[in-house]
């Protein structure tokens, strides 16, 4: 999905479903009772200010749309984490569904996760976490076959620093290079493997909840 600086309906979904319900609700009745019952001295604005009374099912509905597709999108994302069944089935999925599994055990850890929508099947920072004033750049690589080498490790340690962040996190379907785990060595970087991430996945009981 595509990270809060796009159209209003995409980062609305990008919020919890109950967020947008709230939203929804205060839109409803502040159209429907509150803006009508106050007295303006412009005609124009006493106009207007009916004619929201009409307006309020409709803006509401706009944002119980949007309310419904996080809904969906969260249903999925937990589906996604509860039906794997080790490395196999986690080496099977696309890179998309990749980085949205990685997101769903972050989220059941506690961290707050925002897609950035701008790595692609193939570079970039993919998940920005955040928790207890902990700040994460997570970089996400379904390569089932190649081995991870530095350079990504490198380039993403090059991220962290320009943007101040805690740390880096590389996480991949396969295994990294004797020389990517070299230069993680000593530095805000952690490497996680296929083998890693299955028991992870592995640890998180099927009834907590997405923070």
């Amino acid at each position: 999905m595509a990270k809060l600086n796009g159209s209003i309906p995409d980062d609305l979904a990008l919020l919890p479903w109950w967020v947008n319900v709230i939203l929804a609700v205060i839109v409803y009745l502040s159209l429907k009772y509150w803006i009508p019952s106050i007295k303006f001295e412009n005609t124009f604005y006493t106009g207007t200010a009916k004619a929201a009374n009409v307006l309020a099912p409709f803006c509401a509905g706009l944002l119980l749309f949007p309310a419904a597709i996080s809904a969906i999108d969260s249903w999925h994302k937990r589906r996604l984490l509860e039906r794997q069944k080790g490395i196999g089935s986690i080496r099977s999925i696309a890179w998309r569904e990749f980085e949205e599994l990685v997101g769903e055990a972050y989220r059941r850890k506690g961290y707050r996760v925002t897609q950035t929508g701008g790595g692609g099947a193939d570079g970039g920072v993919d998940l920005i976490l955040r928790k207890n004033g902990e700040h994460l750049l997570v970089q996400c690589k379904n390569w089932r076959m190649d081995k991870v080498g530095v350079k990504v490790v490198r380039e993403l340690y090059g991220v962290v620093a320009a943007e101040g962040a805690s740390g880096g996190v590389v996480i991949c379907s396969g295994e990294f290079t004797q020389e990517a785990r070299e230069f993680a060595r000593g530095k805000p970087m952690e490497l996680i493997e296929g083998t890693a991430l299955a028991r992870m996945i592995e640890g998180i009981p099927l009834t907590s909840q997405s923070a």
